[in-house]
């Protein structure tokens, strides 16, 4: 199947499982997640209609996003080092991942520098996987009010990279935990928090039915990736 058919197909399941679940066609983001794939190919993205794509490598982005059309709207979707947040808060206009409270001050003090608030959203580890970062949610719920009082941080939701799985149905137990945890969130904060990512190639009708409003697409929309030997497999960093 080319991109165009891979998109079709992807946005008539998105519209479908919407539907599933009360929500009107068009009411979750499709963020093309566009790591290892030239300007190119993500401008024939955007001119297929698309407007958010997903990086997981400040080097990579650097050099890739002013190769593409202005109008489109970065997440920064790996895992962020401390050292990179500068360059994360000027390339990106949100930053999925936020793993620490030590990570979220250093946002902070970047944003600052930048005289910015940078959207972001929490990472949560809610299976618990040594191998993956994430809060654990009761550690989330420990720095919730101390995440809060950072000025610069816009804290739009939460994100999750559930294990993976080779029969969707087994991600839902983790979507609904991240649902729920959403709604503990916005109980402690007094407001709606008006975002989920959550949902890959794999698993992102479930994650849609369980309550997403975004899903970081990647494979099923682009194709399999190369990686070398050394690279993270997918599923690490975001898709």
């Amino acid at each position: 199947m080319d991109f165009e058919s891979n998109l079709a197909e992807i946005r008539q399941r998105m519209d479908t499982a919407a539907a599933k679940s009360g929500r009107a066609p068009g009411a979750v983001t499709l963020l093309a997640v566009s790591k290892t794939h030239p300007p190119a190919a993500i401008e024939a993205a955007a001119v297929a209609g698309l407007r958010y794509f997903g990086e997981s490598k400040i080097q990579e982005a650097r050099a890739k996003i002013p190769q593409c059309p202005g109008h489109l709207r970065w997440h920064f979707i790996g895992h962020l080092q401390s050292n990179k947040c500068r360059e994360a808060v000027e390339l990106f206009s949100m930053i999925q991942g936020v793993d620490s409270l030590a990570l979220a001050q250093e946002i902070n003090k970047r944003a600052e520098q930048a005289a910015k608030t940078m959207p972001v959203l929490l990472e949560v580890n809610v299976a618990g996987e040594a191998s993956k970062f994430g809060y654990r949610p009761e550690a989330l719920l420990a720095e919730w009010a101390a995440l809060n009082e950072l000025p610069r941080l816009e804290i739009q939701g939460l994100m999750t990279v559930p294990p993976y799985v080779t029969d969707a149905e087994n991600a839902r137990p983790h979507f609904v935990r991240l649902r729920e945890l959403k709604a503990v969130c916005e109980q402690r904060l007094g407001a709606p928090l008006p975002h989920l990512s959550m949902g890959m190639s794999g698993d992102y009708v479930v994650a849609i039915e369980e309550g997403a409003t975004i899903v970081r697409i990647g494979t099923a929309l682009f194709g399999k990736r190369q990686y070398a030997a050394s690279k993270s497999a997918p599923g690490e960093t975001g898709e």
